[in-house]
């Protein structure tokens, strides 16, 4: 494996794609973003994970998808049309012979309205840039027979699709943990499988799926660029928000504890504490000198279970 090799950056509408200078900070963008609706299955944390996986892997996902040439560079994925219309892609790769690869994430069966949205995405995009495109979509639906081709009058539009169901999980995960065993690093592509993993299928539930994945990354970690540890881990805590129920979640957050990514969470919730914290004591304080009660303050500095008493009694 390509070791210390650093991931693909760049590109529009992707997870973790900012221009932070903060070591290892642009991996925790997709838990930042949805954690005010952490244990909602609203916030679409499937889609935030397999951008990040999109981005910072796009050289072994195209592989994956049976794609045959190499990645050039992520390409836009914003289309304005008529300036009346916004399509956005999913993900968009440059190829190095000049054509571009249009990727879409699907986790339910494939309608004909999502053919029809795809052949328009592709449309814009050949007419904007002068390219030819051919759109393959990763589908984690648990439909077996799966829509790949649209009759319009005398047209026929097709997507390449891969049904992620039809991998095995565990087995997957059963030979990652055999070559670590035997002390050989794993390469990116099986990786790239490793966080994939939740949207395949096999007997393994997911949160065994997802605790397997985070100890497999953690032993890879003397090989990784931190940033890039950072990302995947990240991914596979997104899957987490997405496919577990509220106390599995609080077994992998034990899992996330032993990581580079769960230590970043515990330093962020410990100084957004000292600052809540802060800000109470302060509130407290402004109140007790506006009431003259100066005897009750030099008290709330030294008992604690006074100072939770004056919190209680000023709402704070």
């Amino acid at each position: 494996m390509g070791k210390g090799t650093q991931g693909i950056n760049g590109g529009q509408g992707a997870v973790g794609a900012d221009d932070r200078t903060d070591k290892g900070r642009g991996g925790k963008d997709i838990l930042d973003e949805g954690r005010s609706q952490e244990t909602g299955k609203d916030y679409p944390w499937e889609d935030r994970a397999l951008k990040a996986a999109a981005q910072l892997m796009g050289e072994e996902l195209l592989p994956l998808l049976g794609e045959i040439g190499r990645m050039k560079q992520i390409a836009p994925t914003e289309q304005v049309y008529l300036e009346v219309k916004d399509l956005l892609a999913d993900f968009n790769y440059e190829m190095e012979d000049g054509s571009w690869r249009h990727l879409e994430f699907e986790s339910d069966r494939i309608t004909k309205k999502d053919l029809r949205r795809f052949r328009a995405d592709e449309a814009v995009i050949s007419y904007q840039y002068e390219v030819d495109v051919i759109t393959c979509v990763l589908c984690s639906s648990t439909v077996r027979d799966l829509m790949r081709e649209l009759c319009q009058g005398e047209s026929i539009y097709r997507v390449r699709l891969i049904r992620m169901k039809d991998k095995d999980a565990d087995a997957v995960i059963h030979e990652l943990e055999r070559k670590q065993t035997a002390e050989r690093g794993l390469e990116r592509m099986e990786l790239l499988e490793l966080l994939l993993s939740p949207l395949m299928g096999g007997q393994m539930s997911q949160g065994e799926r997802i605790k397997k994945g985070l100890g497999l990354l953690e032993k890879e970690r003397e090989y990784l660029v931190e940033d890039e540890l950072i990302r995947m881990q990240s991914v596979l805590y997104a899957f987490a928000m997405k496919f577990l129920k509220k106390e599995e979640i609080g077994e992998i957050r034990g899992v996330l504890k032993m990581t580079i990514l769960g230590q970043m969470l515990m330093e962020d919730g410990r100084a957004e504490g000292r600052e809540e914290g802060e800000g109470r004591v302060n509130q407290l304080n402004r109140k007790l000198i506006a009431e003259k009660r100066y005897n009750d303050l030099e008290r709330a500095a030294m008992d604690r279970a006074f100072q939770e008493e004056l919190y209680e009694r000023y709402g704070l």
